[in-house]
């Protein structure tokens, strides 16, 4: 539980620095975001083929094709 509420603040915490009026910590805090996310999605992605969705079914929920998302995820 820690581990997911540190995560949660750290998240918070790169969100507003995202909104900074300096653009080197807004910066720097929108590339920590996108890290974030990227890691996320692996989680999720890898949690949903566990249990039995089609790439098709990730792919909706993505918002993205189904051929991107099996590109991005199919050889791990």
């Amino acid at each position: 539980m820690s581990t997911y509420v540190d995560g949660m603040s750290e998240a918070t915490d790169l969100a507003t620095r995202a909104g900074d009026r300096d653009p080197r910590v807004g910066l720097r805090a929108v590339a920590a975001l996108r890290k974030l996310g990227e890691q996320l999605e692996a989680v999720q992605v890898r949690s949903a083929r566990q249990q039995g969705w089609s790439w098709q079914e990730i792919a909706t929920e993505l918002g993205v094709s189904r051929q991107a998302v099996h590109k991005k995820y199919g050889r791990h």
